[in-house]
């Protein structure tokens, strides 16, 4: 349930650029993952696809990035690095 929770809070910062651009819907998106964000890249692509339809990132291209570094600052994180809009 604590990605479900995590998917939550990510729609609603997409939705709000969304609005906020006037935007019609999300094309593309890029995340970034922490080694230690504990979750990994294909457990976060299934759970966004099944949060996807119904949204603005249904059919939206999900890239998702690895942050290796152990001692980076957002190891621990998932970042919103990159949203491509259709106005």
């Amino acid at each position: 349930m604590h990605e479900l929770s995590l998917l939550d809070d990510l729609l609603g910062k997409i939705e709000a650029l969304v609005q906020e651009h006037q935007a019609q819907r999300v094309l593309a998106l890029t995340l970034r993952i922490g080694c230690l964000a504990h979750i990994s890249p294909e457990h976060l692509r299934h759970h966004f696809l099944l949060a996807a339809p119904g949204t603005v990132v249904e059919g939206a291209r999900l890239e998702i990035k690895v942050l290796n570094d152990l001692t980076h600052p957002q190891a621990q994180e998932i970042v919103l690095e990159a949203v491509e809009l259709d106005a």
